[in-house]
């Protein structure tokens, strides 16, 4: 018995570590290197009261057959509640297995970024905190 359960663990922890691995990703960033990953990585950026530009990198574990992706971007208020601000459309190639967009804030706040394929798949989200400094 105590195999049996030794076995089920060992499958069940080898799925959950390459489900992890093999996950969409999205980074925020100063700037991506020519093999896609984050340069400057963060979830917190100073921006000055004019506004400021970061990069919002997505990586994927498969090609993303689509021509275009967009990004909703949701002002987070201090409950937690989400109002939306904008989106942002971007190009794509169906072969790319990341991608990324140079997006500029102009308020300071925490904001959810969302990133929905061509059929309005959610590929990755996360939260940023823009602070003014």
């Amino acid at each position: 018995m105590k195999k049996v359960l030794l076995f089920i663990f060992l499958a069940v922890s080898l799925v959950v570590t390459s489900n992890t691995l093999s996950a969409q990703s999205m980074y925020f960033c100063e700037s991506v290197d020519g093999d896609g990953y984050p340069i400057g990585e963060s979830t917190t950026f100073n921006i000055g009261s004019n506004g400021g530009y970061l990069d919002v990198l997505i990586r994927l574990p498969y090609s993303l057959n689509c021509t275009s992706v967009r990004y909703e971007i949701y002002k987070v208020d201090s409950y937690g509640n989400e109002t939306y601000d904008n989106t942002i459309y971007q190009d794509t190639e169906r072969d790319w297995v990341w991608f990324w967009k140079e997006v500029t804030f102009y308020k300071n706040g925490t904001y959810s970024i969302y990133c929905y394929d061509c059929s309005n798949y959610l590929l990755a989200s996360n939260t940023i905190r823009i602070n003014y400094r």
